[in-house]
């Protein structure tokens, strides 16, 4: 570890997944889209691997150690004595830069106290999307069910794997860039074709896949061996009408705030996510372990110590708790995601 601890840049990071897409992600970092590299979803700065991986998933520093290990040896200045204290030595994140080529299935995850039990696991995976790009002619999500379902009907549907009454059921959404949705644990939902997001989750890989013909190679795949009866407990049946998917969604694109704070409450006991926006300004960073995404522009992260690091478009950086106040600075927009507070946990 090189002292003081400073913001490291990252390389790119694509674990194989089962659906197409990747040329959005490739466009943001500026590469060709037909390299072979550059798949649906890149996980930035990583402490989580895939479901029953040992190390997929991880993100490796250009130095070649995971950015894991490095962590764990130095967890209170990567995170803070504070965060340690709640969370211990995890980051309490995963950020995805996630861009569907298709609609993904209709799928799930797990609480906090579900996976508890089943995955012998401190988190669930509650999760949130923060569109940064659309493209093709119907972009769209689909959180939640227009009306409460039977456990009963759910389990049939999955049984027939009815895909059009799954999707049929839920409710669909179009949306642009500059919106976000955050999904709580249990929450059925898909993002359709044409989405391009920064998804904050937290650490873990359990999703659990009602739709899960001719997206995965078996049922298991989809029940994470738990079957789909105990699976379903955790799934949040309910109706989602239009007063209460005001609760998760948010639009922000006309926010010229230099600082946009992009999700709904309730999501700040997992994670924290920023719209820094700057022309030709500078903004403050309390210290924080973060991960930042930068989506436009050119600009400069300065660090207490007088460590100064450029920012261009398709940047992601890991920014340790120990680099201190911060600034940004320059013509720039980013995205900075964070865990949550200390006292939110």
């Amino acid at each position: 570890m090189t002292e003081p601890l400073e913001p490291i840049r990252l390389p790119a990071n694509q674990p194989p997944q089962f659906y197409r897409g990747g040329d959005a992600i490739a466009r943001l970092r500026g590469v060709s889209g037909s390299d072979s590299k550059f798949g649906p979803e890149d996980w930035v700065g990583s402490v989580t691997t895939m479901f029953g991986q040992e190390t997929t998933g991880l993100t490796r520093l250009p130095s070649g150690v995971w950015l894991r290990d490095e962590v764990r040896a130095h967890a209170a200045a990567w995170l803070g004595e504070q965060h340690v204290a709640k969370l211990g030595d995890s980051t309490g994140l995963l950020v995805k830069l996630l861009d569907a080529g298709q609609r993904l299935p209709v799928h799930f995850h797990p609480s906090d106290e579900f996976a508890r039990r089943h995955f012998d696991s401190h988190f669930g995976k509650t999760e949130a999307w923060i569109v940064v790009g659309t493209y093709g002619d119907d972009p769209r999500v689909y959180p939640g069910f227009r009306e409460t379902q039977s456990k009963a009907t759910v389990a049939e549907w999955t049984r027939e794997q009815d895909s059009p009454s799954m999707i049929g059921a839920l409710n669909s959404i179009p949306v642009q860039a500059g919106d976000a949705v955050y999904i709580p644990a249990g929450l059925p939902h898909a993002i359709g074709e044409g989405v391009f997001v920064v998804e904050l989750q937290q650490p873990t890989d359990f999703s659990l896949t009602l739709e899960w013909r001719d997206f995965l190679a078996s049922p298991e795949k989809g029940h994470l061996g738990i079957g789909f009866d105990t699976a379903i407990e955790t799934l949040d049946t309910s109706g989602w009408d239009a007063e209460r998917l005001g609760t998760i969604v948010k639009h922000t694109s006309g926010d010229r705030a230099e600082s946009v704070n992009l999700l709904a409450d309730g999501s700040g006991k997992f994670f924290r996510a920023d719209r820094i926006q700057l022309t030709g300004g500078a903004f403050a960073l309390d210290p924080s372990f973060a991960i930042l995404v930068v989506l436009e522009g050119e600009g400069t992260l300065r660090t207490e110590r007088g460590g100064e690091f450029p920012l261009a478009k398709g940047d992601t950086y890991a920014v340790p708790f120990a680099a201190g106040q911060a600034e940004v600075s320059g013509t720039v927009t980013a995205i900075r995601c964070r865990p949550p507070a200390p006292e939110e946990r």
